[in-house]
């Protein structure tokens, strides 16, 4: 999936999602940006009025994500230690909803998609929003783009570079 936009979320209820689980850096914004953009603002409150509940569960730490998170109305878990399963787990203990009723969306397969498959929670993979990443996410994205060029080559997705 390219973006979080581009996320159907009618198809997400008919399969019984109730909640989502995102990542905050290069999944709802730029991993420099401070603030929500006007577009995600437009995006939570669609998922709001849907009645779906919403949390972010980020590796980053409590002055980052509660700055982003707190104005916007989010439920958040900061210093997440993902691809370990607790702030997953607690994210859906949180919303109060089953693992099975959860969705996690996030950039990075090493941390958010490792994380919520171990956690038994549906996940979505999206494209990082910035070309750019922090320092500590760099090695993280070179293995990624191993994994993603040997599933392109086996036709399990198909993203342009």
């Amino acid at each position: 999936m390219k973006s979080i936009y581009d996320i159907d979320f009618e198809d997400l209820k008919k399969k019984g999602i109730k909640a989502i689980i995102t990542d905050l850096d290069n999944t709802l914004v730029e991993w420099d940006r401070p603030s929500a953009t006007p577009e995600v603002r437009e995006w939570v409150k669609k998922v709001k009025e849907l009645g779906m509940k919403l949390t972010i569960v980020s590796n980053n730490n409590i002055k980052r994500v509660k700055a982003f998170a707190e104005p916007e109305g989010i439920i958040y878990i900061h210093s997440a230690n993902k691809p370990m399963r607790r702030a997953f787990n607690q994210a859906c203990r949180d919303m109060n909803v089953l693992s099975s009723e959860a969705i996690v969306i996030g950039d990075q397969i090493f941390t958010d998609i490792l994380g919520g498959n171990r956690a038994g929670i549906y996940t979505l993979l999206v494209v990082p929003v910035a070309k750019t990443d922090g320092i500590t996410t760099k090695l993280n994205r070179k293995m990624e783009r191993f994994i993603l060029s040997w599933m392109r080559k086996k036709g399990m997705i198909k993203w342009e570079d």
